[in-house]
């Protein structure tokens, strides 16, 4: 869309009809919801990619006779510590029968064995089935009910911990329970308490906020009815994300478009030529971001984990819902408020627009002045960040995953701590029955195998080992011992043996997650470089646009992995979060440089580059910062959930959003551009555009003109 097309759009979206814009996308929302709600906030991410081999081995598991159905742990031990004792040994019988007798979705359900005692005499271990078809909220309260049932009538020095696969996923659902809600209120609470503090206003922050919310929310439907039919499962990780970046980016656009408002009002006496001309100068910036980001966010969908594509396919979906509130139902809005909605601080024609002269513009002339040693100041301080990962481990084990303490996570330490290593989380292997001497003979001399055990066979020939490893559950050696053992069954003819188990999807997570990272990286870097050389038609200024948002991108890595493992005590680093942070930080940082950079643009062929950035960066200087403290709040919010990977990529986002607002934005850029001059417009015409001279800072900056 050119001027022409911009300026058009701008007077139909604030005409005295467009009203009907505002109610249209009213009825059309309260449909919607009237016949749906989000949902997948109670589902766990799916993180292990459909054609790893462990994947397969839990496919092919169907085949066999106890399929459907996975075992939950319920651990025995004394609470001062002793040893148990025969009445212990029978309370704990007891129990097993009590949990025995809760629905858990199993058909045929065997009494199975008693519960075993560790060798050290301090710990017993009983065996409850769970359907394997279970999961959510159903899964959740059936958990609920067999550690009810569990702990009915035991001694009190007698306790019950019931870990496992199931209870892990019961408590995975219990953290996301609720959590739409939850993450929706403290999101607009934040939100609403900054654009309070932005806009100095009683009133004029709800209206941004009441857009935003019914975006997120018309967002959250439109994304769960697409999902089924587009081969998609939505989940309470990815629904987190989705509103964050909704209310995040939707705030921005909002700041984006009042503040162009605001300053149109101060030159124009009606409302609605102001609003008109300020859609048309915000408009493209605000498409721009937008298309930045979902294009990025469309990149995921070449991610082998599942969690990463369905984070791409909602997120998309969710920011251009976003984009059509922004720019068809926030302006009629707007429109309808009049210039009354500013109260107190009214903006009248006349006023004096001090954005100009003030502390924004005071601090980008300095910049001007002294580039290279402003540079040489704040460039080696982003590279000493990135330093922040090194020595970090990446990847949490399954117990490493809470925030707040979870049954399933203490209870599997208390297992480990009875008995063998390998023990809670068995390695399953599967071959040919016909191979099957030769598979346990390599399963036998395998380093690193403890014990290995037939568990069954199928009608189709397959026969499936219990391995026991030596090592730690997801430690390096029990990763080693998995490849190992997937490298010597390989050769063995006619086997097709397949390793799985706990340890194999979790190599093969970390796996698929290093191999995201790098091939979806170079990705989002081209996207969004493309975007760039679209919108600015110059070669140099994306160069050095990409270039800064990258070294902030790892400079936000280094220092939000130093906080959240140095000051937080987090055990590592998420294999999720690098590619998820560089992702937000890339395309969300260029957010900004775009609002920055498009208006340097429309103040260079008065001002020249030098002058036209220093406006640039005066004018738009409250604005952006506010929709990057806006943004990085919200992000922060994720916190608010009980897990470590969403609490740890809010804090790199968070961080990274503020090191772009206030470092790279602020004084990087333009220091870049002062430092190369027009030459950075290259090759479009404004390369040719000459510093004007002899321009007085006092005087230009009183200048209230619109290019």
């Amino acid at each position: 869309m050119d001027n022409g097309g911009w300026a058009k759009f701008g007077r139909f979206v604030s005409g005295r009809f467009s009203w009907l814009l505002l109610v249209a996308a009213l009825i059309i929302s309260g449909a919607l919801m009237a016949i749906g709600s989000g949902q997948g906030a109670s589902s766990a991410p799916n993180s292990l990619p459909d054609d790893a081999e462990s994947a397969r081995v839990t496919a092919v598991q169907q085949e066999f006779p106890d399929a459907g159905v996975a075992p939950a742990l319920a651990v025995f031990t004394r609470s001062d510590g002793g040893d148990l004792t025969p009445a212990d040994l029978g309370a704990a019988a007891e129990a097993r029968a009590r949990m025995l007798a809760v629905d858990r979705g199993v058909e045929d359900d065997p009494a199975g064995p008693p519960a075993i005692p560790s060798e050290d005499g301090k710990a017993a271990l009983a065996t409850v089935m769970f359907s394997a078809e279970m999961d959510g909220v159903p899964l959740n309260e059936a958990m609920q009910e067999v550690r009810a049932a569990a702990r009915d009538g035991l001694p009190e020095d007698l306790t019950v911990q019931v870990t496992g696969g199931p209870a892990f996923g019961a408590d995975l659902a219990a953290a996301f329970d609720g959590a739409d809600i939850t993450l929706l209120a403290a999101a607009a609470l934040v939100v609403a308490v900054l654009l309070l503090i932005t806009y100095r206003s009683p009133i004029l922050w709800l209206v941004p906020l009441l857009v935003v919310g019914v975006a997120d929310r018309t967002a959250a439907i439109v994304a769960t009815r697409l999902a089924e039919p587009l081969g998609f499962a939505l989940d309470g990780s990815t629904t987190g994300i989705t509103s964050v970046l909704i209310f995040g980016a939707g705030t921005n656009y909002a700041l984006l478009l009042v503040s162009r408002y605001r300053e149109e009002l101060r030159r124009q006496e009606d409302h609605r030529t102001a609003l008109a001309i300020a859609v048309r100068y915000a408009g493209p910036a605000i498409v721009a971001s937008n298309v930045t980001v979902v294009l990025a966010l469309l990149t995921l969908l070449a991610a082998t984990l599942p969690n990463t594509r369905v984070l791409g396919y909602a997120g998309a979906v969710g920011l251009l819902v976003a984009l059509a509130f922004a720019l068809l139902v926030l302006p009629p809005a707007l429109a309808l408020s009049r210039r009354g909605l500013f109260w107190p601080f009214v903006p009248r024609p006349g006023d004096r627009d001090r954005s100009v002269s003030g502390g924004w513009f005071r601090l980008a002339s300095a910049v001007s002045r002294r580039p290279v040693l402003i540079l040489l100041a704040t460039v080696p301080i982003l590279a000493v960040l990135t330093a922040g990962i090194l020595g970090t481990r990446i990847g949490l084990e399954q117990t490493e995953q809470f925030r707040v303490e979870a049954e399933s996570a203490t209870g599997f330490e208390t297992l480990r701590a009875h008995y063998e290593p390998g023990l809670s989380g068995p390695t399953t292997v599967i071959a040919r029955t016909d191979a099957a001497p030769r598979v346990e003979e390599v399963l036998t001399a395998t380093p690193g195998v403890d014990e290995i055990q037939q568990s069954g066979q199928s009608e189709t020939g397959l026969t499936r080992w219990r391995v026991v490893l030596e090592d730690e559950p997801a430690s390096a050696e029990s990763f080693e011992t998995i490849e190992r053992l997937r490298a010597d069954l390989a050769p063995v003819t006619g086997a097709e043996a397949m390793v799985g188990g706990p340890d194999a999807q979790q190599l093969d997570s970390r796996d698929a997650a290093a191999r995201d990272l790098f091939v979806i990286l170079p990705m989002i870097l081209g996207v969004v470089l493309l975007v760039l050389f679209l919108l600015l038609r110059a070669l140099w200024a994306p160069l050095l646009l990409i270039i800064t948002t990258t070294l902030s991108s790892f400079a936000a890595l280094g220092a939000g992995t130093w906080v959240s493992t140095r000051i937080f005590g987090f055990p590592g680093l998420d294999v999720a979060v690098p590619l998820f942070a560089f992702l937000f930080l890339i395309a969300l940082g260029v957010d900004y440089t775009i609002f920055l950079v498009t208006r340097a643009q429309e103040e260079t062929p008065r001002h020249g580059t030098k002058r036209g950035m220093v406006r640039a960066v005066a004018v738009t200087g409250g604005v952006i910062t506010s929709a990057g403290v806006v943004l990085a709040a919200v992000f922060v919010v994720l916190g608010v959930l009980p897990l470590i990977t969403l609490t740890q990529l809010g804090i790199v986002v968070g961080i990274g959003i503020l090191l772009d607002t206030f470092v790279v934005r602020t004084i990087v850029i333009p220091a870049l551009f002062t430092i190369v001059g027009r030459r950075v417009w290259w090759p479009s015409k404004l390369a040719r555009v000459r510093d004007p001279e002899h321009v007085e800072p006092a005087a230009d900056a009183q200048i209230p003109e619109r290019v």
